[in-house]
Formats: structure tokens, C-alpha cells, sequence
């Protein structure tokens, strides 16, 4: 017969309480101890990365930025008055001296004010000299009438001194010796005015002339004015080089000061460079500077910074020292690297790809004997083109990953294959 035993029912439903909850702490135990872990450090390529050592020893400074080479003497030839392009007599890129016509242009109306000009010129030059010559007569009236006045004065002064003493003797009265002494006084008197009379006329012609003069500077300023915007309808070079650009049309209309050529000495260049403004800062006059041509470099110094930025960047103008290479010439694109400074016994490595000077980034280290590189914090200071001086956070002879990292942002570790 079967016997009801509870108890061994009881002890089953036991034991697969304990499995279970065995069970449960396990896959807990698991799941805690999966998510303890760090993520699986991603593979890459070490051919695919950037890497550098870190050194100690002497760091020179140098910022870098691209430029042209430009003439240090630029002339641009204007036109002196509205005229119309007739013929274009040199080309672009020719040899001119200072004589040698460039452009050929035509005003009818000008030619007939500077023939007016010149007539008014010539009729005030004739009326300046008809006027000079009549003030010079009437001077030499006043002096004439000054000669007789002073003849008679002198007579009736001796006539009264005559007259004095035969007065004193009693042979003639005295009544007749004091008339001969007032004529003589009279007479005096009239010399004294004719004299001052003479005086300011002199003045007065002296005035009327410089009028004169001035009127004749005038006319003749404007006759030249003319008879050289005359002559610039022939435009000439003005100093001796290179023709570099006519920015006109035959047959063109111009108006008075539009640049019609431009000359430039191409045997005297200089470089002017566009330096960033974040980099511009530490560049300083006198600095000196090297400047890559694509066919050699050429020494030289820096001069003027601008003080304006232009898109972002500052333009730094350098005297070139050295000899210029064979196919040197204006508008040749160049890139010039300035000394800033010498650091001496300082740590430095090649400059990430996304570290600025003064900052704090954190950069993946390699392990040494290891295929694992391992994120660290550095502190970077100082930087030159290339290279970066080392604040904190490496020593000398660790090897970092200089290459862009930041699909790995996410990662502390990267294994290197």
C-alpha cells in the first residue's frame, strides 16, 4: 500500500529553492562583475599613426606662414586728366627705362586749354613788363624834379650866406639877407618832401610789381599744369624696371586718377608674409627669418608687422638679405619661417594634432614593451611650428601618438597591431 510522506515533498520544493536562488546570485555575481570591467581596448594599425619620442635638449621657436614675393619699389602711373585710350604701346612684363611711353592717349579739349594758357601767360608777361617800364619813368621824373629842387635849394643856400655877411657890413639891408634865408629854408623843406616822396614811391612800385609777379606765377603754374597734362597724354615708365600690369583697353575712357600701369624694380624684392594671429604675438622687429622660394632659401629679417588682421591672419613684411635663386620675380609664392626664440634644456615632442600652446590635453602613451598605449594627462607649453615644449605628464624617451585620436575619445587604451 502507498504510505503519504509530506515531508519528502516538502524537501524537494526546498532544494530547487536553493538551485534557484543559487542561480540568480550567480547571474548577478556575473553581470556585476561584466560590468566592472573596461571596454576591450579598440585595435589599431601602428602603420596608420603618427608617433614620437620625447626629447630634452635646445627647442627654437619658429612660427610659419605663406607670403609673396613683391617689389620693394612699386610705381603706379595715373592718369593726369580724363582722357581716351588711343594705343598701347608696351606690353605686360617688358623692360622700360624712365622714358619710355607705355600708353598713348587723346584730349582735344585739353590741347586748347593749354594753348590758352599759354597765350594768357604770354599777354600777362608783356603787360608785367609795359607796367614796370611806365612805374620806372615816372620814378625817374620824381628823381629829376628832386635834382632841380635840390640845385635850387643849393643857390638860394648860397646866395643867403652871401647875403648874411654883406648884411652884417651894412651894405645890404637885413631885411633882404632874412628873404634870401627863408627862400633857402623853403627850398630845403621841399628837398626833405621830394625825397620821401621818392621813398614811397619805390614802395609802391615795389608792391605793384610783386602783384605783378604773383599774377605772372599763377598763369605760369597753370601753363605748366596744362603743358604737363599734355605731356602725360604720352604716359611715360617714370623710373626704369619692369612693366607689370596696364589695366586699361584701347579705346577706353579714363577718368583724372586711374591707375593706368603699374612698374616695379624686380631686382629688389621682399617677402611679405601671412602669419595667424594666434601665432603673431611673439614676432618681433628685426627677427630673423627664412624664406623658402620651391628653389631655395633665402635669409632675411623682419621689418613691419601689420596692425591690422585680415582674415584671421597678419601680414609681417621681411628684407631679404641673402642672394635670390634663379626664378625669383614679384607675386612668386613663397613660405617663410621666423626664430621667435631659443629654449634651452627643455622637454619637447612633435606637436599633436589637436594641442595648442599653454594647454592641458590628455595623450595616449605607449607602454614600454608592450602593443598597448595607455591615455595620460600633459601639460604643454611653449610651441614652435613642429614641435612643443613639455610642461608635465612625460619624461624623456616616452613615446606618444601624435595622430588625431579622437574616434577613441570613448577609450583609455588602445592596442597597436
Amino acid at each position: 500500500m502507498d504510505i503519504h510522506r509530506p515531508d519528502l515533498k516538502q524537501g524537494a520544493q526546498r532544494r530547487r529553492a536553493r538551485f534557484l536562488a543559487a542561480a540568480v546570485a550567480g547571474v548577478l555575481l556575473a553581470g556585476w562583475a561584466l560590468a566592472s570591467l573596461e571596454p576591450a581596448a579598440p585595435g589599431v594599425a601602428s602603420s596608420s599613426l603618427w608617433l614620437d619620442t620625447v626629447k630634452r635638449g635646445d627647442l627654437l621657436r619658429e612660427v610659419r606662414g605663406p607670403g609673396t614675393l613683391v617689389p620693394r619699389e612699386i610705381r603706379w602711373i595715373a592718369a593726369e586728366t580724363s582722357a581716351r585710350i588711343e594705343r598701347i604701346v608696351v606690353k605686360p612684363g617688358a623692360q622700360v627705362r624712365a622714358n619710355t611711353v607705355i600708353l598713348e592717349l587723346s584730349n582735344p579739349e585739353l590741347i586748347d586749354q593749354q594753348l590758352g594758357a599759354e597765350a594768357a601767360l604770354k599777354a600777362a608777361e608783356a603787360d608785367y613788363q609795359a607796367h614796370r617800364m611806365s612805374l620806372e619813368s615816372q620814378l625817374l621824373d620824381q628823381r629829376a624834379n628832386l635834382a632841380g629842387v635840390k640845385s635850387d635849394y643849393e643857390s638860394a643856400r648860397l646866395q643867403a650866406d652871401a647875403e648874411h655877411d654883406l648884411a652884417v657890413s651894412g651894405i645890404i639891408s637885413r631885411i633882404q639877407a632874412r628873404r634870401s634865408e627863408l627862400a633857402s629854408a623853403q627850398l630845403k623843406l621841399r628837398t626833405g618832401i621830394e625825397q620821401e616822396r621818392i621813398a614811397k614811391f619805390e614802395q609802391t612800385i615795389a608792391a605793384q610789381l610783386a602783384a605783378d609777379r604773383a599774377r605772372l606765377t599763377q598763369l605760369r603754374n597753370a601753363a605748366e599744369l596744362r603743358r604737363r597734362q599734355v605731356d602725360g597724354l604720352h604716359l611715360q615708365a617714370g623710373i626704369a624696371g619692369v612693366l607689370q600690369q596696364v589695366p586699361v583697353q584701347e579705346g577706353q575712357q579714363v577718368s583724372i586718377g586711374t591707375n593706368l600701369a603699374r612698374v616695379a624694380k624686380p631686382g629688389d624684392l621682399m617677402a611679405e608674409l601671412r602669419i595667424p594671429e594666434t601665432q603673431v604675438r611673439d614676432v618681433a622687429f628685426g627677427q630673423s627669418v627664412r624664406v623658402d622660394t620651391r628653389n631655395g632659401i633665402v635669409a632675411g629679417q623682419v621689418i613691419r608687422i601689420d596692425p591690422a588682421v585680415i582674415n584671421g591672419s597678419v601680414q609681417v613684411d621681411v628684407e631679404l638679405s641673402g642672394g635670390l635663386p634663379a626664378g625669383a620675380r614679384p607675386d612668386l609664392s613663397v613660405d617663410g619661417t621666423i626664430e621667435i626664440e631659443r629654449l634651452t634644456d627643455v622637454l619637447y615632442v612633435g606637436r599633436p594634432a589637436y594641442g595648442q600652446p599653454e594647454s592641458e590635453v590628455r595623450l595616449f602613451r605607449l607602454e614600454a614593451d608592450s602593443d598597448r598605449a595607455l591615455r595620460v594627462p600633459v601639460k604643454l607649453g611653449r610651441a614652435s611650428v613642429s614641435q612643443i615644449e613639455i610642461s608635465a605628464g612625460l619624461n624623456v624617451g616616452d613615446r606618444i601618438i601624435l595622430s588625431d585620436t579622437s574616434q577613441w575619445d570613448a577609450y583609455d587604451r588602445l592596442k597597436l597591431e
